[in-house]
């Protein structure tokens, strides 16, 4: 443990869940994926299914690329990892399977692209890519954690929708006649998912490296790059908690509308959003065994409705609290400088 000022004791989990150890790793035996799913994505999720035209479209696409032109496409340029290529990312990767107890080893593929980034996507068979420059800037616990960020997106089978969210993205740079009106306000709706599915999969990486600064850290180099000798993790998680709480009216609008046209929330809020996790309780709960194991009944579907409602409502209502306490101060400033 380091010596950085955290509200909160961000060691190792070591909890005595009915699970094995894989070193400092606890091995999160039957996990369903639904302990990591953040309640915004499965709320975004079920409106996005909502969507007049959601099906025609995804139908559409399906049928025209098809399942093995997909993965042509996305795996033609990039070398596919195992025990005698990369050895050293084939090891992380099957110590973030074991950790996960995912029910394989989906394909992995490392692309040159000097993008600090991985994704994962496929049909009805999923496969992760990940981009060489991440290699270059993350540590191997950092890689880990990337790794288990996409597995979880894959245990979660968000993979579906994040394939068919980049290739309305591509067609519609193209200009591409598939790409009408009704297939862009699907890809609005699908980006808007896509946000928060990333909420998800962050603590899927954190239940799979379980080392809660790896976790942060490795936002932080994604976020802008440095190196860990000029770079202050206590300072990008104060950076994060402040443009979270600032209630200026025009960095309000901004917030929203930087985030229009973005497949990932910012690095910022990934961070307090993790954060939160933690400090609710939950990260410790998993480690300690008390989680949902696959095959065990899901909650109710009201009662998850009701979840996922309450997230977006919260979320809401802070951002109009924050809207409404920036407009008073405005409209105060304005009076004053009347007065004078």
């Amino acid at each position: 443990m380091t010596d950085y000022d955290f509200d909160y004791d961000y060691g190792n989990g070591s909890g005595s869940g009915d699970g094995s150890d894989t070193g400092t790793r606890r091995i999160l035996t039957d996990i369903s994926s639904r302990v990591w799913e953040h309640p915004a994505d499965r709320a975004a999720l079920a409106a996005l299914r909502k969507l007049p035209m959601f099906d025609q479209v995804l139908r559409a696409l399906f049928g025209f690329f098809g399942e093995k032109p997909i993965r042509l496409a996305f795996q033609a340029n990039a070398v596919q990892v195992g025990p005698n290529q990369f050895p050293r990312i084939w090891e992380l990767y099957c110590e973030v399977c074991d950790t996960l107890d995912a029910p394989t080893r989906y394909p992995l593929f490392v692309s040159q692209n000097p993008v600090v980034n991985a994704g994962a996507y496929g049909m009805k068979e999923p496969f992760i890519i990940l981009n060489s420059g991440s290699l270059v800037l993350l540590t191997d616990e950092q890689v880990s954690y990337v790794l288990g960020h996409e597995v979880g997106h894959v245990m979660s089978d968000h993979v579906l929708y994040k394939t068919m969210t980049q290739l309305l993205i591509q067609l519609s740079q193209l200009g591409f006649p598939i790409v009408g009106l009704a297939a862009r306000a699907i890809l609005v709706g699908l980006l808007e998912w896509n946000r928060k599915s990333e909420l998800s999969a962050d603590r899927a990486g954190l239940l799979a490296i379980q080392d809660p600064e790896v976790v942060m850290s490795s936002m932080l180099k994604m976020a802008g790059g440095g190196e860990d000798d000029e770079t202050s993790l206590p300072e990008f998680i104060r950076q994060a908690e402040a443009y979270r709480e600032t209630g200026d009216v025009a960095d309000q609008v901004f917030k929203v509308l930087n985030l229009l046209g973005q497949t990932h929330p910012f690095w910022v809020l990934r961070l307090s959003e993790v954060r939160a996790w933690i400090e609710a309780g939950e990260y410790d709960r998993v480690i300690r065994g008390e989680y949902q194991r696959r095959g065990d009944p899901d909650p109710a579907y009201a009662e998850d409705l009701s979840e996922a409602a309450g997230a977006y409502r919260e979320g809401a209502k802070d951002f109009m609290d924050q809207m409404a306490d920036a407009a008073k101060r405005v409209g105060g400033s304005f009076m004053d400088s009347f007065r004078k």
